[in-house]
């Protein structure tokens, strides 16, 4: 006999559970507590299975009834519904996973497991905010070019043209780890490639003429501030590191001994540790450092706690101070200065310097030769260009005619002939603290 609205209602609970039947394989279940659940049982390839479709009164007898009529059809087919059921399910949980802020969660999650840089990982998670809150939401799977390119080109008009193809290619990154983890079939942003305005290459402002990098180093020796910002500007030009190394250069990343400074991977931009070794100078400068913050974490603290290194803009903000506009020179232009003064010397192998620049090189076996064979080379360069450094805050140069004899540099055994000299003031330089003649 089929089952009624009132024959539900009536049911009441036993000590024991109980089947209401109603008709074609579903029947209620009636439970000690009270709960009243619909099943539905059927038989494929011969073994007989029971489906759960819900509880009353959320699911009534008509809608019962409807889902056992969807089960019988699925059945026809061939089609186990408590499998369908376990699908529907999956994919219920991947699309509640599925927006691009959920996927780019992931993915920046993955890459935090994988020992990305916490800066790095700050940025991508900026990103995400940038393509807004709605964006965010929107499932990946139905995300157009159309839309992508709506919020990059609001960044366009604007003027920041290099967030906006950041932006382009951060959310292709997204879209290809969704195709990756099987929640999107495509990456539309790849499409997007040239629609928007490419940026003029910018290089940081940087002094590459000896007599004015001379009159910069004369300016430093005057700074008159916080000691900290004052030695930071004094070492920075003989080590030419990254700004960020520099401001976070520790204690126990120096070796006094060893006159070396050991960078670990997770400070360096290209992920891999970096040795740089330490001039005369060099030590002398973190020597006096050591009296005022030796006791500390940092080389150079913050002004307002100990506890961290110096701020991002303190090294500029000290150029502007010394009367050095920004698009003359900054922080990151010490390394600019470093590389074009020590490649127009003509006295050391250019993937050296790029070495002591800590300048990733293609190819893994080029990349672990590089870390090892310029060293010697490398120590001696960092001497000379510390020499070369003093002479200029001096106020001059010292040259030898191109015509009298050729030199043996700094170099580790390296003659050059005089026909590979170049006319310039570095070119014919010899340090006075150590001269070598060929």
């Amino acid at each position: 006999m089929a089952l009624t609205d009132t024959a539900i209602r009536n049911a009441k609970p036993r000590e024991r559970p109980y089947k209401v039947t109603d008709a074609l394989g579903l029947y209620l279940l009636v439970n000690p507590h009270g709960s009243k659940l619909w099943r539905l049982k059927y038989r494929i390839d011969g073994v007989e299975r029971k489906l759960a479709l819900g509880s009353y009164p959320e699911l009534s007898l008509a809608e019962a009834r409807a889902a056992r009529d969807a089960a019988r059809k699925q059945l026809a087919h061939s089609v186990d519904p408590n499998f369908a059921k376990r699908q529907a399910r999956i994919e219920a949980g991947v699309r509640a996973r599925n927006s691009f802020a959920h996927v780019a969660e992931d993915l920046i999650e993955k890459k935090a497991r994988e020992g990305m840089a916490a800066p790095t990982l700050k940025k991508m998670r900026w990103f995400v905010k940038l393509m807004g809150p709605d964006f965010g939401k929107r499932p990946i799977t139905e995300i157009t070019p159309h839309e992508i390119l709506h919020e990059l080109r609001k960044h366009e008009r604007r003027g920041r043209l290099d967030t906006a193809n950041l932006l382009r290619a951060f959310v292709s990154r997204v879209f290809r780890y969704g195709v990756a983890t099987a929640r999107a079939d495509r990456d539309p942003a790849h499409l997007l490639i040239g629609a928007l305005t490419s940026p003029k290459v910018k290089h940081f402002p940087a002094i590459t003429d000896p007599v004015i990098f001379g009159g910069l180093l004369r300016a430093i020796d005057g700074y008159q501030g916080d000691p900290a910002v004052l030695y930071a500007l004094k070492l920075t030009p003989h080590l030419f590191q990254r700004p960020g190394e520099m401001r976070q250069m520790e204690w126990s990343e120096i070796d006094f001994d060893k006159a070396i400074w050991t960078l670990p991977e997770g400070k360096m931009k290209m992920r891999q540790p970096h040795v740089v070794p330490l001039s005369r100078q060099a030590l002398d400068l973190l020597s006096e450092m050591q009296a005022l913050s030796g006791s500390g974490r940092y080389v150079f603290p913050s002004v307002r706690t100990r506890m961290r290194p110096l701020s991002d803009n303190t090294i500029n903000a000290a150029l502007r101070r010394l009367g050095y506009p920004k698009d003359q020179m900054t922080a990151h232009g010490f390394r600019t200065s470093a590389s074009s003064l020590l490649n127009e010397s003509g006295y050391w192998n250019p993937d050296a310097i790029e070495r002591a620049l800590a300048h990733t090189v293609g190819g893994s076996i080029r990349r672990i030769y590089n870390q090892s064979a310029y060293w010697s080379e490398r120590v001696e360069m960092a001497q000379w260009w510390s020499d070369y450094l003093d002479d200029l805050r001096e106020g001059g140069t010292r040259c030898i005619s191109p015509r009298t004899q050729p030199r043996q540099g700094y170099g580790i055994g390296r003659v050059m002939p005089t026909a590979t000299f170049r006319a310039s003031p570095l070119a014919f330089y010899i340090p006075r603290t150590r001269r070598k003649w060929g």
